[in-house]
């Protein structure tokens, strides 16, 4: 596969992220963009590339996790009710 496309594909995936109102769907499309940027930085040896779009991985995790304990324990707190 031709890795300027996946750079490529990579930016408008971000870009897309950030029309999103619904937090739940921008984390996610962007972690998938900040993935296949971290893919074409380690394909083209953009060590900085990689570094930034790894944590921000890393980061969108963390807060995807928030949200799922934070769903959660509203529907423990509906349920109780």
């Amino acid at each position: 596969m031709n890795m300027e496309l996946v750079g490529y594909l990579a930016s408008i995936t971000v870009m897309t992220s950030l029309l999103m109102s619904n937090v739940l769907w921008l984390r996610v499309i962007n972690m998938i963009g900040c993935s296949l940027f971290t893919l074409y930085g380690l394909s083209v040896a953009a060590y900085p590339v990689v570094l930034l779009n790894g944590m921000c991985v890393l980061i969108n995790i963390y807060h995807l996790a928030k949200l799922r304990k934070q769903k959660q324990q509203q529907e423990l707190t509906t349920k109780e009710a």
